[in-house]
């Protein structure tokens, strides 16, 4: 199977997103779904080949980690951005668990936006898991390093400073109040509503 790029194009025009730079985080994107694909095709021909047992294959396995989770990441960050802002529904059963995991939607924001503002560069998740129904804000280093496993990501923040700086410099703390307006919260509800089942 072929992964294929998927357009983002809807969100041109997000406030606090400049087309230019989104234009750019899309073609850094499509650069990840195109290295996947290349990377999967290689590995497939050297298991054909009987080339397992070099380094270069070795290697290679770990870059692909690196690839599809820089492809997956970004494809659930843009898919959790709107041009309309969009209010958290207080009845949903996502705010619910925002209040019981940190006492108040605004500690689970606060909590989110602080994690995102922690020096360095990498990715925020809010991840849910589901075996213990808990809700985490975690930072992420790198694509392939870090993720909580079986844990669900349900809102992604990329906070590498291709994500903002073009627009914001390095005024990372704008640049995050800007993608925090501009959550979708339908998305993300959503995300969550399908670990429930």
């Amino acid at each position: 199977m072929t992964y294929e790029i998927k357009n983002f194009d809807e969100i041109l025009g997000t406030p606090g997103f400049s087309e230019q730079l989104l234009k750019n985080h899309f073609k850094l994107y499509e650069g990840y779904v195109n290295n996947t694909n290349k990377l999967s095709q290689i590995l497939k021909d050297m298991l054909k080949n009987g080339k397992t047992d070099t380094p270069e294959f070795a290697e290679l396995k770990r870059r692909f980690g690196w690839e599809f989770n820089g492809m997956r990441l970004h494809e659930l960050y843009f898919g959790n951005i709107s041009k309309k802002k969009k209010e958290m529904p207080t009845k949903s059963v996502l705010f619910k668990k925002m209040v019981e995991e940190f006492g108040s939607g605004e500690n689970c924001e606060k909590d989110f936006v602080s994690t995102g503002t922690m020096r360095g560069i990498g990715w925020v998740i809010m991840y849910y898991d589901k075996e213990a129904d808990r809700l985490f804000n975690t930072w992420i280093n790198e694509h392939d390093v870090g993720h909580l496993s079986s844990c669900i990501p349900i809102l992604i923040m990329d906070v590498f400073e291709h994500a903002y700086m073009i627009d914001y410099g390095l005024k990372k703390a704008d640049y995050i109040k800007a993608f925090v307006d501009a959550i979708d919260w339908d998305v993300v509800q959503k995300r969550f509503e399908e670990t429930q089942k």
